[in-house]
């Protein structure tokens, strides 16, 4: 039981790194997008997109570090890089089975386990919605522009008053 509830703490804990992650580096782009320094060039939203991936790996990597002290914490591990590679395996829901917990905390392992699979899904949500806003940012941008330069077109073919 005493396992069970500081997992469900840690799960809470850990998906709050997650929305906070996620906000910061979906923010960070609707920033960009309004002062328009990304939206219109594609190399420009490549490298906004790496930025938000970036912040999302980071995201996930204080995760890890947030289930380690955890598992540090109930006496599991003896180092802390051994228990961030047990937390890593977890997480990622590797499950190598070289490291395994004493059966009083065995079950943080599934606990974290479902933990990062959440997190992994609400960040591949977020890398997809920012990808479709930039592409669709960038299309209405190319589609204004060729109907501007029509307009032009129009406006220079007119004839004036004979």
């Amino acid at each position: 039981m005493t396992a069970m509830l500081l997992g469900f703490g840690v799960t809470l804990s850990a998906l709050v790194i997650q929305g906070v992650a996620v906000t910061l580096g979906v923010e960070a782009i609707g920033a960009l997008m309004a002062k328009r320094v990304v939206g219109i060039h594609l190399w420009r939203n490549g490298m906004a997109t790496l930025m938000l991936i970036v912040t999302l790996l980071t995201g996930h990597l204080a995760q890890m570090a947030v289930w380690a002290t955890a598992f540090m914490a109930a006496g599991q591990f003896e180092t802390f890089a051994v228990a961030f590679y047990h937390s890593a395996v977890n997480y990622t829901t590797l499950g190598y089975g070289d490291l395994v917990m004493s059966e009083q905390w065995r079950l943080l392992g599934p606990q974290e386990a479902v933990s990062g699979t959440l997190a992994f899904g609400w960040s591949t949500a977020a890398i997809v919605t920012i990808v479709i806003r930039l592409f669709r940012y960038r299309h209405l941008a190319l589609i204004r522009e060729e109907s501007r330069g029509r307009s032009q077109e129009i406006r220079e073919r007119k004839p004036g008053p004979q």
